[in-house]
């Protein structure tokens, strides 16, 4: 049986990685998905790569013309919004003497911004008892060095999640969080100046993993799928890890 049966989603930041994975997920259990990016090739590709009952929309999470363009085209064809995931965003490393205004600002409008209005607007084309899911990370609760500003930004989501399931009760609305670990992304490697250093960052990274590796991208989707579905019907306010014990032990 499909979980998802008819249901219409919206994945942000959807071209590669985690939204890429999850929206495929999303078509595979029953749904119709509409998926954003800011780079029209990449959102075309994945398009192609989804196949069916997909729609992709170019736009910034953090630039509100952007969201109510997306918005406006959901209402036009489908009138509603029945699974929200708010998985835009990004980081990049800067040690704490070399953050500037620019790193905060981009990193903040993207993670904190982008994702905050991407969920109030989506607010009058959710249904009650819909389901939001918030990308958040391990590190919202790991130090990390030269990553502090994205990991504030990922506390601030976990943080969302918790207050957003009680402003939401009465319509009854579940809001939980995802938390990955090191995840093997483009994103990912894209931390680093070259693929090099990309794969040593990864073999690093895979080492701090109690299970010895990084998570594929479906693996986080499935657990998107889990939190999207009435699987998870009496669960709300949460952060789920999945990161292979990164975070636990």
């Amino acid at each position: 049986m499909n979980k998802l049966e008819g249901k219409v989603t919206l994945v942000t930041g959807a071209s590669t990685g985690i939204g890429l994975a999850t929206a495929q997920r999303f078509v595979a259990e029953g749904a119709y998905v509409y998926i954003t990016g800011r780079r029209q090739s990449e959102l075309d590709a994945a398009v192609r790569q989804i196949g069916k009952n997909v729609t992709g929309v170019l736009g910034d999470v953090a630039n509100l013309a952007d969201l109510d363009r997306l918005y406006s085209r959901i209402q036009q064809q489908h009138e509603k919004i029945d699974v929200l995931f708010a998985n835009a965003g990004g980081g990049e490393f800067a040690p704490l003497g070399a953050i500037s205004e620019e790193h905060f600002d981009k990193t903040f409008n993207g993670n904190v911004k982008g994702l905050l209005f991407t969920v109030q607007k989506a607010l009058p084309l959710l249904r009650d008892g819909s389901s939001i899911i918030l990308n958040a990370s391990t590190t919202s609760i790991k130090g990390g060095a030269a990553f502090s500003v994205y990991s504030a930004t990922k506390a601030a989501v976990r943080s969302f999640a918790r207050s957003w399931t009680l402003d939401l009760q009465a319509r009854h609305i579940r809001v939980n969080a995802v938390s990955p670990g090191p995840v093997n992304t483009p994103g990912l490697s894209g931390l680093a100046p070259d693929e090099q250093q990309a794969e040593q960052m990864r073999n690093f990274l895979a080492s701090t993993v109690p299970m010895g590796r990084l998570a594929d991208p479906d693996e986080i989707a499935k657990v998107v799928v889990f939190l999207a579905s009435d699987d998870s019907s009496f669960v709300t306010g949460i952060e789920l890890f999945a990161d292979g014990g990164q975070a636990q032990i």
